[in-house]
């Protein structure tokens, strides 16, 4: 039976509604030093404002050694309503500092550490030790990372290892793409390992406004990510919306999820900055419902996500029950 795995159990993912597929709601990593956000109150009151411009569902895309925290993501779904999609697996080699033990495990030691966030509950610990008990919450999506341009020997060994994982136990994968770069790569990569590009959702790739290349990912089969909302250093939400509306017009509306990913302290409203997580939903939503209608909007935020973060029964050679 297909569900979604959100931190407080298991969901149809009909009941997901609204959702806003990439966020950061707990956060602390040297990639981005004095960016870190790890209060449970400041968080409640930002998630609180998704909730009230329109969304039911954010999936938190916090992987291991990022500042994740199962704990306070319960208590932040029971306080406001939300469903909440949590992430194990592994970032870009920028995230973790030389000799951290994601450089040096090897990929079965990795996967048998994603196996059990995804099945018995996420540590809350950020090391790979023994668990004195099961973990707070299930994760109920892989993350993963590739670097600009290419891919290391570390993030290819993780990668490998979010794959095995991901296999075992029909979990979604999604993939940070640095720059909208590596998405043919990665595709290939992960369907050497066993997950097919139907599996899978790639991250950031508006960084890459590349029509073209979209929608051959798409026709491979691939969810691709438009999360960069509000995030004007990149692009504008005009240019966002412009993009959106050719790949409706080319049929591949059913390969596109929005998020907002905002992963920076000082883009919180909560700290006092902008332009805030309820920004997908209170500004970027309304305004592609006046250029693509109610109708295909649903599809978007709703529809699409529900397939997109679905667990698949794992096939003979998995670990979990189905």
């Amino acid at each position: 039976m297909r569900a979604v795995q959100t931190v407080l159990g298991p969901v149809a993912p009909a009941e997901l509604g609204p959702t806003d597929a990439h966020e950061h709601l707990f956060l602390r990593t040297p990639a981005l030093p004095g960016e870190a956000f790890t209060e449970l109150e400041p968080m409640v009151a930002e998630a609180s404002a998704v909730r009230a411009a329109g969304a039911r569902t954010v999936a938190d895309l916090t992987p291991i050694g990022c500042g994740r925290d199962p704990r306070r993501l319960r208590q932040l779904a029971q306080r406001t309503g939300l469903h909440v999609i949590a992430a194990t697996g592994f970032h870009r080699d920028a995230h973790y500092p030389a000799g951290h033990w994601v450089h040096t495990e090897p990929e079965e030691v990795l996967a048998e550490l994603l196996v059990a966030d995804l099945l018995d509950g996420m540590d809350e610990r950020d090391w790979h030790g023994p668990r004195p008990r099961p973990g707070p919450a299930r994760a109920g999506v892989v993350k993963l990372g590739a670097s600009y341009q290419t891919l290391t020997a570390s993030e290819r060994r993780r990668l490998a290892a979010g794959a095995l994982a991901a296999v075992r136990t029909g979990a979604p994968v999604v993939v940070h793409c640095e720059l909208g770069t590596m998405g043919p790569e990665l595709l290939d990569l992960l369907a050497e390992h066993g997950v097919p590009p139907d599996r899978v959702a790639l991250a950031h790739l508006d960084h890459n406004p590349d029509p073209g290349l979209h929608a051959e990912l798409a026709e491979r089969g691939a969810f691709l990510m438009y999360d960069g909302a509000g995030k004007v250093k990149y692009h504008p939400d005009s240019l966002l919306i412009e993009l959106i509306v050719r790949m409706a017009e080319g049929g591949r509306a059913g390969s596109l999820l929005l998020g907002g990913d905002v992963a920076r302290r000082g883009n919180l409203r909560a700290y006092g900055g902008g332009p805030g997580m309820a920004h997908l939903f209170a500004v970027l939503v309304p305004r592609l419902r006046k250029a693509l209608g109610a109708e295909l909007v649903e599809r978007l935020v709703v529809a699409n996500p529900a397939r997109a973060f679905a667990f698949e029964p794992p096939g003979p050679a998995g670990t979990a029950d189905g």
